[in-house]
C-alpha cells in the first residue's frame, strides 16, 4: 500500500531537519511531503539545501489549507494512506507502522494518536487538556462517539477520507471539526495510545490570547457541521 507522512510546516526551521531525520529512521515505508505554508524563515531553504519533498504554497493558508494541500497531492498520487506528523516534532514517526496496521486490521476509516489514553509522554499544558476535555464532551454529546484526544494533529486516514479531505476540509484549527465531519458520514473513527513530545522548535499558532476565540469558533463550527450533516441525511 502507498503511504504518504503529510507534514504542514510554517516556520519551522528549527525542527524540520530533526523531523525529517526521524521519519527516515522509524518510518522507511513511508513517503513524505513537506507542505511549506509560506514561512517568513529558513524552512524553505533547508528543504532545498537537504533534497527534501516539499510542496512551496505561494501564499499562506494556515493549517488547514496546508494539511488539505496534502491531502490533495495524496488523492491525485495514489496514495491508499495518510498521516499528518506536525513539522514541530511532537509527533514520534515510531507509532505510524503501529496506526497503519490499526488501520487496516480494524477496518478504521481515521486512526487518531491520543496521548490521554495511557496518560504517557508530554501531556500540554492544564489549560489546553481543559479544553480537550470540553471539545471531548461536545463531540460525545453530537455524534455519542468518545474521542479522547480530538485536537491530536497526528491522524491516519484512508483512501476514502483521503477524497473526502481533498474536496473540503476546515481551516483554522480543523482537527476537532474535521473528526465531526468524519463521523457524521458514519466512518470510523479509532484512537491508539502514543506518546507525544514537547515542541521541538517554533511558536505555537494557538496561544493565550486566542484560546477562547478557538474555543467559540471551533464551537460554531462543529455545531454548523452536525446540521449541515443532518439536513443533508434528510
Amino acid at each position: 500500500m502507498k503511504k504518504l507522512i503529510i507534514i504542514p510546516a510554517y516556520n519551522e526551521g528549527e525542527s524540520i531537519c530533526n523531523t525529517i531525520k526521524d521519519i527516515e529512521a522509524h518510518a522507511p515505508d513511508f513517503d513524505y511531503v513537506v507542505v511549506n505554508d509560506c514561512s517568513t524563515d529558513n524552512t524553505r531553504e533547508l528543504c532545498l539545501k537537504h533534497g527534501f519533498h516539499f510542496i512551496d504554497l505561494p501564499i499562506n493558508q494556515g493549517i488547514g489549507g496546508a494539511v488539505q494541500t496534502g491531502y490533495l497531492y495524496a488523492y491525485e498520487n495514489g496514495y491508499d494512506i495518510a498521516v499528518q506528523v506536525d513539522g514541530d516534532g511532537q509527533h514520534d514517526p515510531f507509532f505510524l507502522q503501529k496506526m497503519a496496521d490499526t488501520l487496516q486490521k480494524s477496518q478504521a476509516d481515521m486512526v487518531i494518536g491520543s496521548r490521554f489514553i495511557e496518560h504517557k509522554g508530554f501531556q500540554s499544558s492544564f489549560s489546553r487538556r481543559i479544553g480537550i476535555k470540553y471539545f471531548t464532551c461536545l463531540i460525545k454529546l453530537l455524534t455519542g462517539a468518545t474521542i479522547t484526544d480530538p485536537t491530536s494533529g497526528l491522524r491516519m486516514i484512508g483512501r476514502d477520507v483521503i477524497e473526502v479531505f481533498a474536496r473540503s476540509y476546515p481551516r483554522d484549527y480543523p482537527e476537532p471539526e474535521s473528526v465531526v465531519q468524519i463521523l457524521c458520514l458514519h466512518k470510523k473513527v479509532q484512537e491508539i495510545p502514543v506518546l507525544m513530545r514537547e515542541r521541538q522548535g517554533g511558536i505555537s499558532s494557538i496561544r493565550m490570547g486566542k484560546s477562547v476565540y478557538y474555543m467559540i469558533k471551533v464551537t460554531l463550527a462543529i455545531l454548523l457541521c452536525r446540521i449541515a450533516q443532518r439536513r443533508g441525511g434528510k
